[in-house]
């Protein structure tokens, strides 16, 4: 699923990707956004206690949908996605929806649990590799993330750009997560195991004519 022009990996996108390791995703560095801010020191939830966290990257089962936000027909928004079914006839936004919520919860696990294989399947190559960089880094000092999707809200098309036969949507998640990094011992030093809601805009792209038919991230960030 996926958008954009493409951006440098160089030593100050490095330093940000260590920074998005405990960003449970926050802020994904693809090929038309990049860091946007710095995640607090680990912080325990006031009050009340929490249970332990779950097992790295692991998603709740059986979550239900989320809340579906299409555009009008006739938006510019909804122009544009019929555009996109006159050059795919299969293409439909209510399922496509369906797919990008999907995928939301793959990424956010496969990224925590270091799964390489999956992601590669799901992002553009620019975002891979800016993905693999920060697993390699979380894995070389030892760290692991913990990352829960309790539920998402909503999830609804924000956008849609047509180049030529390249489709891109950006799609607005609101979920409810919890996201914490821990050095190899172990302890918490970065992020919370309190539940926090989080607003995402994801961008996904597609060539229509081909017959792959995966939407690929090419960038996403924290709204």
């Amino acid at each position: 699923m996926g958008a954009g022009s493409s951006f440098p990996i160089d030593l100050i996108l490095f330093g940000m990707i260590a920074a998005f390791l405990v960003l449970r995703l926050r802020s994904i560095l693809g090929r038309r956004t990049g860091f946007e801010r710095q995640a607090p020191p680990y912080q325990p939830p006031a009050g009340q206690s929490v249970p332990a966290p779950v097992i790295d990257g692991q998603a709740e089962p059986a979550a239900p949908a989320a809340a579906r936000d299409l555009p009008d027909p006739t938006s510019a928004v909804g122009q544009t996605l019929g555009q996109m079914r006159s050059l795919d006839s299969s293409f439909d936004p209510s399922a496509f929806l369906d797919g990008a919520e999907k995928a939301f919860r793959i990424i956010v696990t496969a990224f925590a649990a270091g799964n390489r294989a999956t992601l590669q399947g799901l992002l553009s190559e620019d975002t891979y590799r800016a993905f693999e960089q920060a697993i390699a880094a979380r894995e070389a000092a030892g760290e692991t993330q913990v990352s829960t999707i309790h539920a998402i809200h909503s999830a609804g098309i924000e956008s849609a750009e047509l180049r030529g036969p390249v489709a891109s949507i950006t799609v607005r998640f609101v979920s409810d997560q919890t996201s914490l990094t821990q050095d190899k011992d172990g302890r918490p030093i970065v992020g919370t195991d309190a539940v926090t809601e989080i607003t995402d805009l994801w961008t996904f792209e597609r060539n229509l004519p081909t017959r792959d038919p995966v939407w690929r991230l090419v960038s996403a960030r924290s709204a």
